[in-house]
Order: structure tokens, then C-alpha cells, then sequence
């Protein structure tokens, strides 16, 4: 699953707006929505922070499951 579907699966199981998302993730609102419509990729920096919101996440369900 690529880094997009797993933004908006996170976005979705935390029922969270696009805009709170692209705060979390210090980008603006409509970077968001272009990375959720396909219209844009985020650059490697903002994959890295996007990969970093869903790695504490999961660690964060591991440690409540344990």
C-alpha cells in the first residue's frame, strides 16, 4: 500500500479532517487535498514526516494493545 492510501486510511480511522491532517503535518490544507485527489506526491521531507505520523501511530496502538 502506497504512503497516500495509508494517509487517507489514518485520516479516516481517526476521523480527522483534511485540515486537521495538513496541520498535523505542517503543510497547508490544499497540499493534502492535492496528495488525496492524486493531482501531487509529497517531496521526501514530507514523506518522511507523513511516515513518521503513521510509525507513532502504530507504535502507539502496540503499546495500548500490550
Amino acid at each position: 500500500m502506497d504512503i497516500i492510501r495509508k494517509l487517507e486510511k489514518y485520516r479516516l480511522e481517526n476521523k480527522i479532517s483534511q485540515q486537521e491532517l495538513a496541520a498535523r503535518l505542517g503543510v497547508a490544507f490544499s497540499t493534502v487535498n492535492r496528495w488525496l485527489n492524486g493531482k501531487a506526491k509529497p517531496n521526501k521531507i514530507q514523506s518522511y514526516h507523513i511516515s513518521k505520523l503513521l510509525n507513532d501511530k502504530a507504535a502507539a496502538k502496540s503499546l495500548l494493545n500490550n
